[in-house]
C-alpha cells in the first residue's frame, strides 16, 4: 500500500515538533582547527618489522587511510598528524637499561662517538612512509629523554625527585643538535622536545624514558632548537608544553614547571619564546587524570581558555597524548583491555570538552597500536592464537580495531586541517565545523543516553545529510538521512556531513 505525500509529510511535521533543533552558528566562529593525531610510540619498532604486509597495510588504513568503502563508510580515520618518537638508546643497552619491558625500550639515531645511522627505527620508519603515503597532512618528531651517553645517570630515564632534566653539565647543546638532525633528516613539520617534564621519571618505578625539566631548561632549549632549525634553514618549528595534565598550564608552579601558558607566551617572562623564529604559537599539554566528574572536566579547561586568552590571543592549545589511564572515577579503567562503545563514548566525551572548552585545535592519542592489556591504544594486537601476549607478538599477531578508534575517527576524518570551529546549541554534546570555501558542514554529536530524534536548523542541499554512525554495533557507517529526521542512536557517535543550501 502506497502512503499519500500529504501523509508522508504529516508524519514529518509531527516527527519534527518533537525533534530537538541543532542551532548552527555559520558566522560564530572559534578556533581554526589543525589535526588529530595518534603517536608511534614504542610498538611500532616490532610491527613495523613484520614480515605479513597485509597486516601492517591493514593497520595503516586504519590509522591513516581517507578512502571509503564500496558503501560510503570510511575505511579508516584519517589522521591529520603522526607522531615519531626520537628515541634515547635504551634499547641498545637491552637489559641494562633498568628498563625491564623490550616494548618500551627504543633505539637511538647517534652513538656515544657522534656517529649517526639514519637506518634505525626500522618499524618506525614503515609506519612514517606509511603515513605520508596516505596523505597525513603533517609528522612531528618528539623527544622524551636526551641519548644515554649524555644523561646524569647513563640512562634513559631520571630516577630522582629533583625536577631538573637528565642531562650532564654542557650536553643540552649536544641534544639540541641532535634533534635538529633528526628533525631536518626526516623532514619533519614539528618537533616537540619535551614530554610530561613535570613527572619524576623513573623514581618510583622504571618503565620507559622520560625525563623532568624546569621551565627554565625548557625555554633555554627551545631558544637553541630555534638557532638551528633557522640555521639550517628548515620548515619545521618547534612546539612546547606537552605537560602532564592541564592544571600544569596555568597553575601549580612550585619547582617550575608548572604556569606554562604564561611562562612561555608572557611577553614580561623571562622564558619568553613566541618571538623566536622556528617556534610555534603553540601550548600543549595532556588530558590525563582531569577528566572526571564531567564538571572537573569542564572547569579546568575553561581555565585553559581563559589563562590563553588572558596572555596571548594569537595562541593556539592543542591538546598531544590521551589514553585510557588508572582508574578513572570507578568508572573507566586502564586495565584490563576494554575497546567497547562505553569506552568509545568516554573518549569522545573528552574530545568534545577539549575541542569546545579548551579550544584546542589539535588532538592528539597516545599509543596508535599496543599489545597490552590495557586501554590506551586504537589499535590492538594478539599473538597468532587470539591471546593476549605482547612476548608473542613481535613478529606477527592478530591486528584488532576498538571503538576508541573509530570514536576519534568520527572527529578526525571529517574535520579536516583548516576548517573552522562554529557555533552549536539546542543538544548535549553536540560541536559544529565548517569549510568556508565549499560550504561544508561537519557536526559531531555524543550520544551517551537513549535514541534523539533532532533536526538542523540549517538549510542543506537536497535537504539531507550523510550521517556516519558509531555504535556497539557499527563504525562510522554511512547513511543518509533529512535533514530534518535525524535519528541518533542511543550510545552513539554520529557525525553529520553536507553542503548548505546557498
Amino acid at each position: 500500500m502506497k502512503i499519500p505525500y500529504a501523509v508522508i509529510g504529516l508524519l514529518i511535521s509531527i516527527q519534527s515538533t518533537y525533534a530537538q533543533t541543532i542551532r548552527i552558528g555559520w558566522n560564530q566562529e572559534h578556533q581554526t582547527m589543525h589535526s588529530f593525531g595518534a603517536s608511534d610510540c614504542w610498538t611500532a619498532k616490532f610491527i613495523g618489522n613484520w614480515k605479513n604486509e597485509q597486516k601492517k597495510e591493514q593497520i595503516a588504513d586504519w590509522l591513516f587511510s581517507l578512502d571509503t568503502l564500496a558503501d560510503g563508510s570510511p575505511k579508516g580515520i584519517g589522521l591529520s598528524l603522526w607522531r615519531f618518537n626520537i628515541g634515547a638508546g635504551s634499547y641498545e643497552q637491552g637489559i641494562a637499561s633498568d628498563i625491564p619491558d623490550e616494548w618500551r625500550r627504543e633505539e637511538c639515531f647517534i652513538d656515544a662517538k657522534g656517529k649517526y645511522d639514519f637506518k634505525k627505527q626500522k618499524g618506525q620508519q614503515w609506519f612514517l612512509n606509511a603515513a605520508r603515503k596516505r596523505g597525513v597532512r603533517y609528522t612531528l618528531g618528539f623527544s622524551i629523554a636526551p641519548p644515554v651517553f649524555w644523561a646524569k645517570n647513563g640512562k634513559a630515564y631520571n630516577g630522582t625527585d629533583h625536577p631538573a632534566m637528565n642531562i650532564q653539565a654542557g650536553h643540552l647543546q649536544r641534544y639540541a643538535d641532535f634533534m635538529v638532525k633528526v628533525t631536518k633528516h626526516f623532514k619533519f613539520d614539528y618537533l616537540s622536545p619535551v614530554n610530561e617534564p613535570q613527572w619524576n621519571w623513573g623514581k618510583d618505578r622504571i618503565s620507559q624514558e622520560g625525563t623532568q625539566a624546569t621551565n627554565d631548561e625548557i625555554a633555554v632549549l627551545t631558544k637553541m632548537l630555534s638557532k638551528g632549525l633557522a640555521k639550517k634553514r628548515s620548515k619545521a618549528s618547534v612546539v612546547i608544553g606537552e605537560a602532564g595534565q592541564w592544571d600544569f598550564l596555568y597553575s601549580k608552579n612550585e619547582e617550575n614547571r608548572g604556569d606554562q601558558v604564561r611562562q612561555f607566551f608572557a611577553p614580561s617572562s623571562a622564558n619568553y619564546i613566541a618571538h623566536l623564529p622556528n617556534v610555534s604559537r603553540v601550548i600543549s599539554s595532556h588530558s590525563y587524570f582531569t577528566t572526571c566528574p564531567d564538571d572537573n572536566m569542564e572547569a579546568i579547561r575553561k581555565r585553559v581558555a581563559e589563562a590563553v586568552a588572558e596572555t596571548d590571543t594569537a595562541l593556539q592549545t592543542w591538546q598531544t597524548e590521551f589514553g585510557i589511564l588508572g582508574n578513572i572515577c570507578n568508572v573507566y579503567r586502564g586495565g584490563p583491555r576494554n575497546t567497547g562503545i562505553d569506552y568509545g563514548l568516554y573518549v569522545a566525551k573528552v574530545m568534545h570538552y577539549d575541542i569546545t572548552v579548551a579550544n584546542t585545535s589539535s588532538w592528539q592519542w597516545w599509543l596508535a597500536m599496543s599489545p597490552y592489556d590495557y586501554s590506551d591504544a586504537l589499535v590492538y594486537i594478539n599473538d597468532v592464537n587470539g591471546d593476549i601476549q605482547p612476548a608473542n607478538c613481535k613478529d606477527d599477531g592478530q591486528v584488532l580495531d576498538s571503538k576508541q578508534l573509530w570514536a576519534m575517527g568520527n572527529y578526525a576524518r571529517f574535520v579536516r586541517p583548516g576548517m573552522k570551529r562554529i557555533a552549536a546549541e539546542g543538544v548535549d554534546l553536540v560541536s559544529a565545523y565548517k569549510d568556508e570555501n565549499s560550504g561544508e558542514l561537519v557536526v559531531v554529536i555524543v550520544n551517551t543516553g537513549d535514541e534523539k530524534q533532532l533536526q538542523l536548523d540549517a538549510a542543506m542541499e537536497g535537504g539531507v545529510v550523510n550521517a556516519y554512525t558509531t555504535s556497539s554495533t557499527l563504525n562510522c557507517k554511512r547513511s543518509l538521512m533529512p535533514a530534518q529526521q535525524i535519528v541518533v542512536p542511543s550510545k552513539s557517535i554520529v557525525t553529520l556531513t553536507g553542503k548548505v543550501a546557498k
